[in-house]
Parts: structure tokens; sequence; C-alpha cells
């Protein structure tokens, strides 16, 4: 069993075996001509279920071969030009290759002792980072496993910063078409269900900061401690961004943290074109940054930043085998410090290959590709007669609800959006999102892919449009 272990005995095996693995993948991704096969999960499960995981195969070869019959056949393909669904986002070959490397090498980011340059070079990412938003001097940060822990961390220092006598006092304040993890994270932080407070939207998406100051001002006068502010540059839904100079005002005014989740709209700090729309976010105590989303970079790869390093110390605990304290005193750089994890990946190598083969400005050219993209795909949908569009795009999705001409009960369409949405996915030939709008059933496009076209955009409208013309006559037909 030794064979196996990776080390330098067995680097030829090593080698022989990844570059298999990275042939297989290669021919797949060449050869794959639409995002999902449409498989069900009634008919995938017993492929799965009949593998006895107690009777290895011993052989990397016959374990690749059985790969593509659990897996790599029927793995939805994010890299397809019709993949229009989440945020999940194409990856760049440099980052890749750094996943090949990290996982080797296999370095654990929370003491210099198992990482030691790994360490410098998340540090040196971060202060880039940190120095792209405008943090200033006094900023740090660290790597994280996604958005939904940045966020949380980010309140736990807010709520800690807050100093309530009582955390049934504390209000956090975001929008509603704010991330879920706001509500999660105040209910791991311990607060009461009330804690969160969800203010109205205006009608581009974005938090209307006039409801804002109002719930700011009432709770001061009811003897509330306004904990957080939460703004959001790039919501899931829409892609909005709030308002968030006239955000920074109010949180200066009423002594409040300001957390900015740009989970999805840090693309914008590489962008070449449209940097300007996330002007207000070099105010923010702390920010999200998700660069699995739009800087192209494979899950995971996300960061929580703050303005001031000290208030990092809400994270701390030294542990005498790990982290003892004297370390500090002898200036050892132990990112465990920082980190509600403690055997973190090396995910930062990944944006660090990155910059370093395609530079920032690389990466912002393909994020303002697929937002000027996305400004075509509006045109589309405001010209196209069977489609409703919600709003002008600020990032790179689109929401809208196929209407029939000659339907009007609002349940109907819902049910045919829905229809068309799941035959769509079940046909392979495309994945799309769904949401709601008040109370209603839409769809969504989500595009970061540069290689999406319009007429990809078009033609998915079509098959939208076919789908659901499909499920209306065939309802028709069971009425009559």
């Amino acid at each position: 069993m030794r064979s196996h272990l990776l080390n330098g005995l067995t680097a030829e095996h090593y080698r022989r075996s990844v570059t298999e693995g990275v042939e297989r993948v290669a021919a797949k991704l060449a050869t794959t001509d639409r995002p999902f096969t449409g498989v069900t999960a009634d008919a995938l499960a017993p492929v799965v279920d009949a593998i006895d995981l107690d009777r290895p195969l011993g052989d990397t070869a016959a374990v690749l071969d059985e790969l593509e019959d659990v897996y790599l056949r029927d793995a939805v393909y994010f890299h397809h030009p019709r993949y229009l669904a989440h945020l999940n986002c194409p990856v760049v070959i440099p980052a890749v290759l750094a996943e090949a490397v990290l996982c080797a090498v296999n370095s654990s980011l929370d003491t210099w002792d198992q990482s030691a340059g790994g360490t410098l070079i998340e540090r040196k990412l971060i202060d880039w980072t940190a120095a792209r938003i405008g943090l200033g001097p006094a900023a740090d940060g660290v790597f994280t496993s996604g958005g939904t822990q940045s966020n949380l961390q980010a309140l736990l220092l807010a709520r800690e910063e807050a100093k309530a006598d009582s955390l049934a006092r504390l209000r956090i304040f975001t929008s509603e078409a704010g991330h879920f993890s706001v509500r999660k994270s105040a209910t791991l932080l311990g607060l009461g269900p009330d804690a969160v407070v969800a203010l109205p939207v205006d009608r581009d998406q974005r938090m209307q900061t006039v409801a804002l100051a109002r719930e700011l001002e009432r709770c001061a006068s009811e003897g509330l401690v306004p904990m957080a502010v939460v703004a959001t540059a790039g919501t899931t839904d829409f892609g909005s961004i709030d308002p968030l100079p006239e955000i920074a005002a109010l949180c200066a005014q009423y002594g409040v943290w300001m957390h900015v989740d740009a989970a999805y709209g840090c693309g914008l700090l590489a962008s070449l074109k449209h940097r300007d729309r996330i002007e207000g976010i070099e105010h923010a105590d702390s920010v999200t940054v998700d660069y699995h989303k739009s800087f192209f970079q494979p899950v995971s790869s996300s960061a929580v930043l703050v303005r001031d390093a000290a208030t990092l110390r809400h994270a701390t605990y030294h542990a005498e085998y790990l982290n003892p304290r004297r370390m500090v005193h002898e200036r050892i750089p132990n990112q465990v410090d920082k980190s509600l994890q403690t055997t973190r990946r090396f995910d930062a190598l990944k944006l660090w290959m990155t910059l370093r083969t395609m530079g920032a400005d690389g990466i912002g050219q393909l994020f303002d590709e697929v937002c000027d993209l996305a400004r075509e795909g509006w045109r589309l949908l405001a010209a196209d007669p069977r489609y409703d569009v919600v709003v002008e795009p600020s990032l790179s999705t689109l929401v809208f609800r196929y209407i029939p001409a000659d339907v009007t009960d609002p349940a109907e369409i819902d049910r045919a959006n829905l229809y068309a949405r799941k035959a769509l996915f079940a046909s392979g030939d495309a994945v799309v999102a769904g949401t709601k709008v008040a109370g209603r059933h839409y769809l969504k496009f989500t595009l970061l892919n540069p290689e999406t076209r319009t007429a990809d955009i078009a033609a998915v409208l079509d098959l939208i449009a076919g789908h659901a013309e499909q499920y209306l006559g065939e309802s028709l037909d069971r009425a009559s």
C-alpha cells in the first residue's frame, strides 16, 4: 500500500497517474457539447449505490474508468457557454495548475511551521486586495472557504466591536435582496430571531437608504444597538449594488460597523471599465470577496478583509501545541491567529498564479466581457414581447419571466416558467436558474462565461419559450 503514498520514491507513479487524469478531463472538456446530460437522481443513484467501497479496484486507471460512469459523464459543466444558472464561473488554467501544486505539497495555512512561503503569499494577496478596495494601511484579512464564512467572520467581529451588554439588543441591517448567510450568521452568533432587519429595496433592487436611516433612528430611540449594516455589492438574485456612499455616510453618522458583501461584485476591483460601480466600498469596516465567482478561480477561494487589523483579535485563540502566545512576541506569522478555521488549504496559490500569469487587467477584462454581455442580453429581453425583464443589470445577472400572449392567470404563468426551467434542465441543452419576484416565479441568467455569446442567450430564450408553450398547450388539452 505504500506505493500509493506520494513521496520521492513514488514521484514517477504520481506523474503518470495525474497525467492520465488530466488527459481524461481534457478530453471530456474538448468533447462536451452541452452543459448537462439531463440524468436524474433516480437514474444515477443506483449506479453509485452499486459500488462496494470495501472492494478497491487497486488501479487508478480502473478508478478513472469507473469515475466516467458515476461523475464525469453526468457532471454539470460550468465551462459550457449555455450554463447560465448560478454563480459558477469557468476557471482559468493558471489556477487549475495551482490546484495541482497545492494538493500535492498539501501545505496547511494555519501556522508558519506548516506553510512558510505559503503564509507570505497569502498575506501579500490580502494586502493587494485591501489596496484594491482602498481600506488603508491598517487593513488585514484572511482567506476563507467562501462568502458564507467570510460574512460570518465579519459579523462576529462586528458583534464584538459593538460591546453590547445584551445580545438581544443587537440589530443587523441588510436589504431584502441580501444573502441568506446574514440571517444564518446571526443565528450562529447567538442573536435573537429579530436581530436581522430586512430593509426594502427600490425598483433597481438596491437598499433604500431612507428606510435604513429611519431604522437606525428607531434603533437609537428604542435603546437598541445597531451592530452592523450589511451592504451588498452584487446580490445573488439581481447582481444589484447597494448605494455604498450613502450607506457609508449613515454608518459614520450612527457609529455602525459597515460590512460590504462583495462576494459577487468583487470582480469590479479588477475591472478596466466599470470600477466606479462600487465606489464607496473603501469606507467599509469589512468586505467579503469571492475570487471563485468573478475572478474565475476554482472553488474554494474567498477572503474577508477588515479596515483595522486589530479587530481580527476577536477570532484569536492560542494553543500551546500550535500557536502559543509567545509566537506573537517572536513575530512568527501564524494565520490561524486570524481565522475561524485551523487546518486550511493553500487556496491563495490559485489567485497568486493567476495574477502572476494573466495580471489583474486580464481578470478584469474577462469580467468586463460578461458585464457587457449582460447588457446585450437585457436589450434582447427588453425587445422580446414574450418576456418581462425585471431590472437593467448592474453586473452580469438577468431576471426575467416568460409571458404568453393569451394567458392572464399569474399562477398559470408561474407554472409555465417552472416547467420550462425543469424541462430545459432535463434536456441538458442549457441550465438556467430561478427565483421569486413579488411572489411570482421568474427565471434567471447568471452570465459568468466570456465564451457565451448573444446568440447563445437568444437560442436559450427560444428553448424556454418552446418548453413553456408546450406546457400551456398540454394544460389547455387537459382542461378541455
